[in-house]
């Protein structure tokens, strides 16, 4: 039995999700298929996160244990011919320790928000970004985003339906900045929960349109309180960046 990392990348717009649902389009699902095309095995995909309907992934890592011992370039190889109908790709493939776990041992996990924020709506990118047509104050979504850095109790961006044993995590890194018409929102933290992504950028554009100020962001945390959450971003703008390890995570 060998146990594999593979990283992935997915567009999210077609899946209800990464983890499987039952008669429902997932990445695991479609994941799990293309393995036992690859090797005629029942394998169970695990993936580093749990990414929501719509969300898409750059660097997605999962894990997948094999009875036979194939080579990893082989493995990727076969198992993208057999994704190959679907927007999904293995980028990356290595053979793992015994005790290596795509959620569990990782360190951190890095997102992206993406905000096209513009008077014309997307072309190239629509499905990737949300658009704001109204103009945003970066300097001033920045400045708010760094109250969010830390432990903290993060209720307030916590989705009524999180299973999170605790709301408390601390968050890495919050930042904002412009490149051009894009937006763009980095977070970072070892583990975050159900949307809280999501909910943290929607407040902080709310503060970019000048609805709220770095005090409003503040008290909304300070809160602990769903109700005090600005407007959930659409999940289409967010993408999982990537996700750290130990170096001997791999071998």
């Amino acid at each position: 039995m060998a146990r594999y990392r593979l990283t992935v990348e997915y567009d999210g717009g077609p899946f209800r999700g990464f983890q499987a649902q039952a008669d429902l389009p997932t990445v695991q699902s479609a994941l799990e298929r293309a393995f036992q095309a690859f090797c005629g095995e029942e394998v169970r995909v695990h993936g580093a996160g749990r990414t929501d309907s719509g969300v898409h992934a750059a660097g997605q890592v999962i894990h997948v244990d094999l009875v036979k011992d194939w080579r990893p370039a082989v493995v990727m190889s076969a198992v993208n011919a057999h994704l190959a109908s679907l927007p999904i790709a293995i980028l990356d493939a290595a053979l793992a320790p015994a005790d290596f776990h795509a959620r569990f041992s990782a360190q951190g996990r890095r997102y992206l928000y993406r905000v096209l924020n513009r008077p014309a709506p997307p072309a190239l990118d629509r499905g990737r970004v949300w658009h704001v047509k109204a103009p945003l104050d970066v300097e001033a979504m920045d400045s708010a985003a760094r109250q969010l850095v830390g432990r903290h109790d993060f209720t307030t961006f916590r989705d009524a339906a999180c299973q999170a044993a605790s709301p408390v995590k601390t968050l890495d890194e919050a930042s904002v900045g412009r490149e051009g018409e894009e937006v763009r929102l980095v977070f970072a933290a070892r583990s975050f929960l159900h949307r809280q992504v999501r909910s943290m950028v929607g407040s902080l554009v709310e503060v970019g349109r000048g609805r709220w100020s770095a005090k409003d962001l503040a008290a909304a945390l300070e809160a602990k309180d769903r109700d005090a959450c600005g407007p959930v971003s659409p999940a289409h703008g967010l993408c999982l960046l990537a996700v750290d390890y130990e170096a001997a995570a791999a071998k």
